[in-house]
């Protein structure tokens, strides 16, 4: 499976993983950011979302050996990886299959535990748009509404509208199969799993993706990571506190 990615920058390649229901283009602006520090960076869609291949199978295996691809495909040896949330179960994953290609592993809000489904109002609102009715955005904002109340979740939904055909919305994911295989993104890492090399976990001081009890068990798994905590922020982090997030990326990345 050939993912799509937007890649640009030159040097070191970061290969970015976007979480459930995003795509790469989430990362643009921190992207490119970052890219002026001297770094080559691979947005890339993962299977099923975004402007990537559908496909019915999805688990965080096929996940990883696509990102593997990606890179052969793309003559990266050697990688800088960053995940957010699903994408950092993914970046998890390849550092298990795949750790001799990895430079530094960059894990933003989550850990290798075992999350129970909890993206049910999403998916139903999903599910339940009609796009013979629904005509504009504002419209498909009205339907989502009733299933998912916070308007920043629904804006970050709504990126996934595009024209299907003149006067036709649809969605870039593939809902169907996202749907079908939704407990899949819960799965934790197989915990005699142990990843020796140079980790950063990320959390935001309001998400509780990360709690302090879980710290322990990520130490125990990747015994050389450091955590840390990223002020005024939920499981956006980088969206919600940017410049925070950015100052302490770059810290880790210049080391």
């Amino acid at each position: 499976m050939k993912l799509h990615a937007n890649v640009f920058g030159e040097g070191t390649p970061i290969i970015v993983l976007h979480g459930f229901l995003g795509m790469g283009d989430n990362w643009k602006t921190l992207a490119k950011k970052i890219s002026e520090q001297g770094y080559q960076m691979h947005l890339v869609d993962q299977r099923n979302h975004g402007r990537s291949p559908h496909s019915d199978d999805f688990n965080y295996g096929l996940l990883a050996s696509d990102v593997y691809n990606y890179c052969k495909d793309n003559n990266l040896v050697k990688i800088i990886l960053l995940g957010h949330s699903m994408g950092g179960k993914t970046a998890m994953f390849f550092a298990m299959n795949y750790p001799e290609m990895i430079d530094k592993l960059i894990i933003v809000d989550i850990g290798p535990k075992y999350y129970p489904l909890h993206h049910q109002d999403i998916l139903d609102g999903l599910g339940a748009l009609d796009f013979e009715i629904l005509k504009g955005r504002s419209e498909v904002d009205q339907s989502l509404s009733d299933y998912v109340k916070d308007p920043g979740v629904r804006m970050f939904l709504m990126k996934n509208l595009f024209w299907k055909e003149k006067g036709k919305l649809g969605l870039r994911m593939n809902l169907d199969s996202l749907i079908a295989n939704s407990s899949e993104i819960g799965v934790e890492l197989p915990e005699d799993f142990v990843y020796e090399g140079n980790t950063l976990f990320m959390k935001g001081d309001k998400s509780n993706y990360i709690l302090e009890e879980d710290e322990k068990s990520i130490l125990m798994q990747f015994p050389n990571a450091e955590i840390r905590e990223i002020s005024n922020s939920g499981h956006w982090l980088h969206a919600e506190n940017p410049a925070e997030f950015f100052s302490v990326l770059l810290e880790f990345l210049k080391k």
